[in-house]
């Protein structure tokens, strides 16, 4: 009750200020174009990985909203939810554990875990020195990783109709969505989905009013604990980074371990779990309504 009441003071004194709680994506990013070819060679290089079966590309397929391809599972190996890739650049941690720091830091760890790339840099490099495309590169680990990381900085979605609508064009979205926003405001989903992602900014317990899995305290999974398996403090269980809803109808399935399967469950789920009310099929048919006006254009191919 008292956390209800918090966001409804939050939205309430968003609204006086004149505040809106979402900002537009920029339209453009400035990034080394060396950097940014190179980046996206790397990218879809399959020699990244232990076996050679798999790029970053398998699990973020840039026609499929930037998550996992048609040869990939929806979840990693060790049970997470693959996230998207578009936008990845805004983002202020990485993983749903927010284990890493920077875009470099995730790249490191996906390339060495034994769970996803299972590899090591000396294998990397040896595979790829002689390579002709990369000839007049000296590739070093940071290079490999800082190359990646700018390229995957490039893959913004801008424009949205709802970014058109906050930048003064009121047609942009429908009544029916411009109710859904309101109503979004309004329960206080905005209070962890605002900013330019609506979301990727800050950590959030999952399961503020009812568990998300009832089963989970006699049957708990690694991955279900959230940040406590990074700082082993018992205030980050169940606790992970917000997820962004930018693209978010694209983005099936929903949660860390993908348990919603569409965007009407992982609505009337966040109602259950986080605000601790059964959202009606009018509410949930408003806020989806909205969440659909978020989809931006999808980055193109880098010449």
């Amino acid at each position: 009750m008292m956390r209800r009441l918090l966001l409804s003071i939050l939205c309430w004194s968003l609204r006086v200020e004149g505040h809106e709680p979402i900002e537009p994506l920029p339209l453009t990013v400035e990034l080394d174009p060396r950097l940014l070819r190179l980046g996206a060679k790397l990218f879809q290089d399959k020699r990244l990985s232990r076996h050679q079966d798999q790029s970053c590309a398998s699990c973020h397929d840039l026609q499929r909203g930037g998550i996992e391809g048609p040869a990939a599972p929806p979840t990693r190996p060790d049970g997470f939810n693959i996230p998207t890739i578009f936008n990845v650049g805004f983002h202020f941690k990485y993983l749903w554990t927010g284990r890493a720091e920077s875009l470099e830091e995730q790249i490191e760890i996906t390339l060495t875990s034994p769970r996803v790339f299972q590899n090591d840099w000396p294998t990397v490099l040896q595979r790829l020195q002689g390579d002709p495309q990369y000839q007049g590169q000296s590739l070093s680990p940071d290079l490999i990783k800082k190359a990646i990381a700018t390229y995957e900085r490039s893959l913004i979605t801008p424009n949205a109709r709802f970014d058109r609508y906050l930048r003064g064009e009121t047609q942009a979205i429908s009544p029916l969505e411009k109710k859904g926003y309101q109503l979004f405001k309004d329960l206080g989903c905005s209070s962890c989905h605002q900013g330019r992602l609506l979301g990727g900014n800050m950590y959030q317990k999952f399961g503020i009013f009812r568990h998300a899995n009832p089963k989970a305290e006699r049957r708990l999974f690694e991955r279900d604990l959230g940040r406590y398996a990074v700082t082993r403090k018992d205030e980050d269980k169940f606790v992970f980074k917000v997820p962004s809803l930018r693209n978010v109808e694209h983005t099936a399935p929903y949660f860390h371990n993908g348990s919603a399967a569409t965007l009407d469950d992982a609505v009337a789920g966040m109602g259950r779990y986080q605000l601790g009310r059964e959202l009606s099929r009018s509410e949930i048919n408003s806020l989806v309504s909205f969440l659909r006006t978020l989809t931006g254009e999808w980055p193109r191919p880098v010449p």
